[in-house]
């Protein structure tokens, strides 16, 4: 993969997924700005996908350093445990911001630039989640599925412009998040050993 002299935003690529991307991309020779909360290794720019205005200045400054955008990669995200009668109105909001809404804050955002792109992208990071009916993750779940329909309909409207969207859903990854959820089971090391190749109800 040969990216050399193209520019990506990555938006919570701070940390795990995100993070492994920026060095990926990186490697193959494109220039990278992380855009988190916490630092990462590269180009790191203070971003919070839950306000606009983060994220319009955290563009504004990416493609000021190098030039233009070319990638958005859509990686910032939360969880949340629970059915769906664990969860209160309060953590539905905030789930559904940062991980929906905060995909089409950072889009709008990163538009004026993939339009000048000559191959704008845009993906977004689902997860198994949003098919698998996993148990414990109502919220989370739900939040993914509707990254699926989102992605569905900018594809649509975009096409035509020439820029493309799409979507990748990863099943058990080794996060700190996921890190964090082995930590307070019983016997993590027994956890982390079955939860990759079980039953996908009980992915984390």
């Amino acid at each position: 993969m040969e990216l050399n002299g193209f520019v990506a935003a990555i938006t919570g690529g701070g940390s795990g997924i995100g993070a492994a991307t920026a060095r990926r991309l990186a490697l193959a020779g494109a220039k990278v700005g992380i855009l988190d909360l916490n630092p990462g290794a590269g180009h790191f720019i203070k971003c919070d996908v839950s306000d606009g205005g983060s994220l319009d200045a955290a563009m504004s400054e990416l493609a000021g350093a190098y030039g233009g955008i070319d990638f958005l990669i859509n990686s910032a995200g939360i969880s949340s445990v629970g059915t769906v009668e664990d969860n209160d109105d309060a953590e539905w909001a905030r789930v559904l911001d940062v991980n929906v809404t905060g995909i089409a804050r950072a889009s709008r955002a990163a538009l004026p630039y993939l339009r000048r792109s000559r191959s704008p992208v845009i993906v977004n990071l689902s997860s198994i989640a949003a098919n698998a009916g996993l148990v414990q993750r109502a919220l989370y779940s739900a939040s993914k599925g509707a990254v699926h329909a989102l992605t569905l309909s900018m594809a649509a409207d975009l096409v035509g412009e020439g820029i493309r969207v799409c979507c990748v859903a990863p099943g058990t990854v080794d996060t700190p998040w996921v890190g964090r959820l082995l930590a307070r089971t019983e016997d993590p090391r027994v956890r982390r050993r079955g939860s990759p190749r079980g039953n996908p109800r009980d992915a984390w």
